[in-house]
């Protein structure tokens, strides 16, 4: 009989893209959150050899470039296990929409097999397999809320977000992720050459100003005719390992004010059955400043995906981002009416919109097998 899971979507609240690594990935830091949307992924071995992934969406890959397929080859080898095996993947979750789809149903696809052959992996093991087949992968490992580092393969656990309501709002757009980061790379690169001319800039002011202060103590005009540069700022010197540095200061900033759960509490404080206060952890790491830059190259591009924002925070989002690179754009709710009623103005504007609710980790893993 198959084994049938849940594959469940993240969002990111928050993402820093950091300098072009040797191997070729961006560092990044980041806080994931897994949320109730999930597609399906069911998994049988038979006798014989091979892998097989059946799925009803074209626009999923059949081949061994499937992450599903990717994975599953390197468990089977790591088990030292036999068979065929077939996986079928019912997609509810859109095709590159930054919600971790494809990395979801791989870690699903892990986790089914396993129980198909009654055989498990360490937990360091499926990390380390995890991160070889993708970045967002590691994350499904733990759930909940947490923090990811390196180029995001490397996470850590972070104490427990409440639950909250989430809208998600997925316009038919595919936003390539590759083409995001070289966007950013052109850009950040443009920004870098014009900060090269206003340094030079400053330093043509300078010189001006020691040789006119020269022609002023002899009683000649400036020499040459300089006139003063006009327009030259003075620079910061913010540099990605600043933006680095700050994001990181801000999550730990968060996690220094955030009281320690206790039995039958929220971190909050109060009940975690209750409303009351249940939200607080979360309100607290958006007034850090997060944000996604991904917004700075995607919204200008597809400016339909700033409008959707743009929709939820006036709906009464209490924050609202792009997921990853998108097209999935997201709000944060302190009710279910509210959060029903901001995805009920996002569908008349011919948007699909979906009210889920953010998960714990407890959540997480319960549901999955569930």
């Amino acid at each position: 009989m198959p084994v049938t899971v849940r594959s469940f979507a993240k969002i990111n609240l928050g993402l820093r893209i950091g300098a072009l690594r040797p191997d070729g990935f961006h560092e990044l830091r980041t806080v994931y959150q897994t949320i109730g949307l999930h597609d399906i992924v069911r998994v049988k071995v038979e006798r014989g050899s091979g892998i097989e992934i059946r799925c009803e969406d074209p626009r999923v890959p059949k081949d061994d470039s499937n992450t599903c397929y990717r994975i599953v080859k390197r468990v089977m080898a790591a088990l030292k296990a036999h068979g065929r095996v077939i996986i079928h993947i019912e997609k509810r979750l859109p095709v590159q929409g930054g919600l971790g789809g494809a990395s979801g149903n791989a870690v699903s696809a892990l986790l089914a097999l396993e129980q198909a052959l009654k055989k498990k992996l360490p937990g360091p093991e499926r990390l380390r397999i995890a991160a070889e087949v993708g970045s967002d992968l590691p994350l499904f490992l733990v759930g909940g809320t947490v923090l990811g580092v390196g180029h995001g393969e490397e996470v850590y656990p972070l104490p427990d977000l409440p639950a909250v309501p989430c809208v998600v709002a997925l316009p038919k757009i595919a936003v390539s992720t590759p083409n995001a980061f070289a966007e950013w790379d052109a850009r950040l690169a443009s920004l870098q050459r014009n900060s090269h001319s206003e340094l030079a800039s400053a330093d043509e002011e300078s010189a001006f100003k020691e040789n006119a202060g020269k022609a002023d103590s002899s009683g000649d005009k400036s020499p040459l005719g300089m006139t003063k540069p006009s327009g030259v700022s003075k620079l910061t010197g913010f540099t990605r390992s600043d933006r680095m540095n700050e994001f990181s200061r801000m999550v730990a900033a968060w996690l220094s004010v955030q009281p320690k759960a206790k039995a039958g509490k929220g971190l909050s404080g109060v009940s975690a059955r209750g409303r009351g206060r249940a939200e607080t952890p979360l309100l607290d790491l958006v007034r850090t400043g997060i944000e996604n830059d991904f917004e700075q190259v995607v919204f200008p591009q597809y400016p339909e995906l700033e409008e959707v924002r743009r929709v939820l925070e006036r709906a009464g989002a209490f924050y609202a981002s792009l997921s990853g690179s998108g097209s999935a754009v997201y709000g944060l709710f302190r009710s279910r009416t509210g959060a029903e009623k901001a995805a009920a103005k996002i569908r008349e504007s011919g948007v699909e919109a979906r009210v889920t609710t953010t998960l714990t980790r407890r959540q997480y893993w319960k549901k999955i097998f569930d």
